[in-house]
C-alpha cells in the first residue's frame, strides 16, 4: 500500500544518528544517503529523513505515529533504549505488551528529536 514515508529533519546528521541507532536495534542497515536525504530500506519498504525541500522548518504530524515492525519484545526493548540513548523521547506507557483485538502487542513509542512520533510494534497470534 505504501511506497514509502518521509519525515523532516532540522539538523539531518543528528536525525541520522537517531534513526541509525533506533533502526539498526530493529535489524535495519545504514542508509542510502541522496543530496539531503537518507533513505533506509527494509522488507521492501523505505524511511526516509530529509531537510525539507521548501526550506521552512520540519513540524511533526499531530495524531501521526510511523509504527516499525519488530521481529520480538526484545527488538522494541531495544529500539526503545537506542531511542532515549540518541535524543529522542519516551512517551505514553513504558515499553510493553497492550492487549487488542488484532492480537497481543509489544510495544514502545519514543518522539525523534524533531518530534515526530514513532512506535517499534511485535506482534504476537
Amino acid at each position: 500500500m505504501f511506497t514509502h514515508v518521509m519525515v523532516g529533519a532540522s539538523d539531518l546528521e543528528r536525525s541520522k544518528q537517531f534513526y541509525d541507532a533506533v533502526l539498526g536495534a530493529l535489524g535495519v542497515r545504514e542508509p542510502i544517503r541522496d543530496r539531503d536525504r537518507y533513505f533506509y530500506r527494509a522488507r521492501g519498504a523505505t524511511f526516509g529523513i530529509t531537510k525539507p525541500i521548501n526550506g521552512e522548518p520540519p513540524t511533526s504530524a499531530n495524531g501521526g505515529t510511523i509504527g516499525f515492525a519488530a521481529e520480538s519484545p526484545e527488538q522494541v526493548d531495544a529500539f526503545h533504549a537506542a531511542g532515549i540513548a540518541n535524543g529522542g523521547t519516551s512517551i505514553e506507557d513504558p515499553p510493553g505488551a497492550r492487549p487488542s483485538g488484532m492480537g497481543d502487542l509489544y510495544l514502545a513509542y519514543l518522539r525523534d528529536p524533531d518530534g515526530n512520533k514513532i512506535c517499534a510494534l511485535h506482534l504476537s497470534r
